[in-house]
């Protein structure tokens, strides 16, 4: 169910897909994984997965 998720930034008026180009930075936490990406429109996208 996972591979049909797709993360997308969150800028308004951009909507560009996310993935490993743009992956800048995990962390994983007890609360779960974070990945913080950066769009090329300059905006920083944080995910969260448990």
């Amino acid at each position: 169910m996972r591979e049909l998720l797709r993360c997308t930034c969150e800028a308004a008026g951009c909507d560009r897909d996310l993935g490993e180009d743009q992956l800048m930075l995990t962390m994983e936490t007890d609360g779960g994984v974070r990945r913080a990406y950066e769009c090329d429109c300059g905006a920083v996208t944080v995910t969260v997965s448990r």
